[in-house]
């Protein structure tokens, strides 16, 4: 889908005019054809058309392809199978998802974390004793790599041994990453499973604008999304104001009422927002408190001959099942039932799709 990957960085391209050219469109491919007599008639404000013209001969799609792969960026559409469920269900959901890492299955539950950058002691401890534990219960931790409850919140979860995805206000490759002191942690989250994505294309610096409008993003990925710590007015409250849009649920930490960091979630709770003392109280109104937890022994050794032939064939790249059975010369019965086995232990994870990656 490189026409979608390459239409995603034309500054103009709102989810508005991205579905009025995917109706007239039957194939993006003729986009990169089309001429102002076309693109008229499919929606576009002329002035826009005109844009259009001239950005697409000044950005090549070759350039832009050979760009996103020496950068390991993949992309994702909302026509695709591979865009999260959720997100897809939210009134303005982004038209494209640029993807450093491995998005989470839909089947796995997600919660949004954020709060304020200007955190206490008592925000960080809070964060760290909530969110350690949904990670180990195999809860996704969607946040927003800023400084403060988020970064402790992505840290927390992979100390946890969890998996946490990164959602910026800017570009993901690695040198618009922001902010740039999170940089290592961005590719931590990376490299243990998770992913780093935006809806913004590489290179692309976070405005006054994309910090706001990457917090829907948060909240439509999660099933419910919690405010550790934040002031009055806070970038973090954008996010709950979210996810009340989307009918999904809002977690606040209470505070001592004479904290000013502690006001945004005292107001919640006060606004019908569910109180969250620990995990518990999450995992119970998700209705997601069976899930098994993860090992905290994260060494993937095998305890049978089966289990050690499979796991050769595994890495963090996702390999299909079908691919495994070949490789390893065992009935597919077999191989079916060990994957379930070890995905249970925790030794590997199953992306969906039928497609693993060792843990």
């Amino acid at each position: 889908m490189k026409y979608h990957a390459a239409l995603a960085h034309f500054p103009k391209i709102t989810y508005n005019r991205y579905q009025k050219l995917a109706a007239y469109f039957s194939n993006f491919k003729n986009l990169w054809e089309a001429e102002i007599s076309d693109l008229v008639p499919a929606g576009l404000e002329e002035n826009i058309a005109h844009e259009f013209l001239s950005w697409r001969e000044d950005n090549p799609i070759d350039k832009i392809m050979e760009r996103l792969e020496k950068e390991q960026i993949q992309t994702v559409s909302i026509t695709e199978p591979g865009f999260p469920k959720l997100l897809k269900e939210i009134n303005d959901p982004p038209h494209t998802l640029f993807v450093r890492g491995i998005l989470p299955p839909d089947e796995s539950p997600a919660i949004g974390v954020v709060g304020t950058r200007k955190y206490t002691a008592y925000g960080k401890l809070a964060c760290e004793e909530i969110v350690g534990p949904l990670a180990k219960q195999g809860v996704v931790i969607v946040s927003g790599l800023a400084l403060g409850i988020d970064g402790i919140a992505h840290q927390t979860t992979l100390d946890n041994g969890g998996i946490t995805v990164a959602v910026l206000g800017g570009g993901i490759d690695k040198k618009t990453v922001a902010p740039t002191t999170h940089n290592l942690l961005a590719e931590q989250i990376i490299a243990s499973g998770g992913a780093v994505i935006s809806e913004y294309p590489p290179g692309f610096a976070p405005t006054a604008y994309s910090f706001p409008a990457r917090n829907r993003i948060i909240a439509g990925l999660s099933l419910g999304t919690l405010i550790i710590e934040a002031a009055e007015i806070s970038g973090a409250l954008i996010t709950t104001r979210c996810a009340l849009d989307y009918n999904r649920e809002v977690f606040a930490v209470p505070h001592p009422i004479n904290s000013p960091t502690g006001i945004g979630p005292n107001n919640l709770i006060k606004m019908g927002a569910k109180l969250v003392a620990e995990a518990k109280d999450v995992l119970e109104a998700l209705n997601i408190q069976e899930l098994k937890e993860i090992v905290n022994d994260k060494k993937t050794v095998p305890t049978n001959a089966t289990e050690a032939r499979i796991l050769e064939c595994l890495s963090k790249e996702p390999v299909h099942i079908d691919l495994i059975i070949k490789t390893t010369g065992l009935e597919s019965p077999t191989v079916n039932s060990a994957l379930v086995l070890m995905e249970m232990k925790g030794r590997v994870r199953n992306l969906g799709g039928m497609n693993y990656i060792v843990r």
